[in-house]
């Protein structure tokens, strides 16, 4: 039976409609799960939703409030309040049943502010020697290089130490949040990767390999590793 992955959507700029690319369910459904879309929803249901489902998915968006990490405005773009309350409140969820996590862009940026850590609001302001992290060339297209930390599970995932990805952000992950390790930069030193230390699969990436798995085979690696975890969480209920 395939276990269920609940992957969070947002809305597009009217909000009467739930959004969410493609790529997201389909390397699920590849991977051997099945794929649940989870629109911002009333963090009352976080608790319902987090019991149905054997995983989770935080997908890209918008940027995060920096409200949620201790800071005003400084170069943060679009925001959703609305998705923003309903993700963190389904994390509690989540995290409290130990279920897993794979967290992609926004994703990340929302993880590492859950557990405890920061971001910077806008590289080009904030981090002088960024490379160009918003590309220009088809979306399924690796732009620069990232270095995997040897031993890490993102290494083992992907069975290399080094990596071509795609990049489509303006802000990253700065303090990373306790109780998570770093486990892959840009040669400009950003985090790229990010797992953590003493909980299952918990892991989320800066890249959006639900846009290049289709071309690179490498990439559908994390969604099987991902989906293997929650098939292996469903089989302990």
């Amino acid at each position: 039976m395939r276990p269920v992955v609940g992957i969070t959507a947002g809305f597009d700029p009217d909000r009467t409609r739930a959004v969410l690319h493609r790529g997201y369910p389909a390397a699920i459904a590849a991977a051997g799960g099945l794929p649940v879309v989870l629109p911002p929803l009333d963090p009352v249901l976080a608790p319902a939703a987090a019991e149905a489902i054997d995983g989770l998915m935080l997908s890209g968006g918008p940027d995060l409030d920096p409200v949620y990490f201790g800071a005003e405005p400084r170069g943060s773009r679009t925001i959703c309040p609305e998705r923003d309350r309903f993700e963190l409140a389904l994390l509690e969820q989540v995290v409290g049943r130990d279920k897993p996590i794979l967290a992609i862009c926004r994703g990340v940026q929302v993880l590492n502010v859950f557990a405890g850590g920061d971001l910077y609001q806008d590289l080009n302001r904030e981090y002088p020697r960024a490379l160009q992290h918003e590309q220009e060339a088809p979306d399924w297209y690796g732009t620069h290089k990232v270095r995997l930390v040897p031993g890490s599970l993102v290494a083992r995932i992907y069975g290399c130490e080094e990596l071509r990805v795609n990049t489509f952000h303006h802000q990253a992950l700065r303090r990373v949040a306790p109780g998570f390790r770093a486990s892959a930069h840009a040669a400009d030193g950003v985090v790229e990767a990010v797992e953590a230390v003493d909980r299952g699969f918990v892991v989320g990436v800066q890249w959006h390999p639900e846009r290049m798995w289709e071309r690179d085979d490498r990439q559908l690696r994390l969604f099987r590793a991902f989906v293997a975890a929650c098939t292996g969480r469903r089989g302990t209920e």
